[in-house]
């Protein structure tokens, strides 16, 4: 019923992070604070993965539950809100059905993050071994 919303609260704080962590790392491009470290993907990109992912599923959710009739364009949006013990069942279906997917699309976005450094971290092994 809005269990979507759930991503969505998800998606909203980590696209906060998302441009503070932006604002962070175009200061230390500023100030040519490079280190000597290898190349990297950038933690900005990465939560901006994790973001377009919880999004698309929002939209997506969100379609679906308009499609069955359960989000609807007037007030209270949400048909269980008219009812109490529909409101408990939405409640409830959000605090299983909603964390479970957010937790599995973070989750999901961890191993991608992890497959990705191990790329680069074989990619600048390679350039070192190349250049030797």
């Amino acid at each position: 019923m809005a269990c979507f919303l759930v991503s969505a609260a998800e998606a909203v704080v980590v696209k906060g992070i998302e441009k503070h962590e932006e604002k962070v790392e175009l200061e230390k491009i500023e100030n040519e604070e490079a280190s000597a470290e290898p190349e990297k993907i950038p933690l900005s990109r990465k939560l901006k993965w994790l973001s377009y992912m919880l999004w698309g599923g929002v939209v997506l959710l969100a379609f679906e539950h308009v499609w069955h009739g359960e989000v609807v364009p007037w007030f209270p949006f949400l048909t269980a809100m008219n009812d109490p013990a529909d409101a408990s069942e939405m409640f409830h279906e959000m605090a299983t059905v909603g964390v479970t997917m957010a937790v599995l699309i973070t989750v999901t976005w961890l191993a991608m993050c992890k497959v990705s450094d191990m790329i680069m971290t074989r990619k600048a092994d390679d350039q070192v071994s190349s250049e030797a």
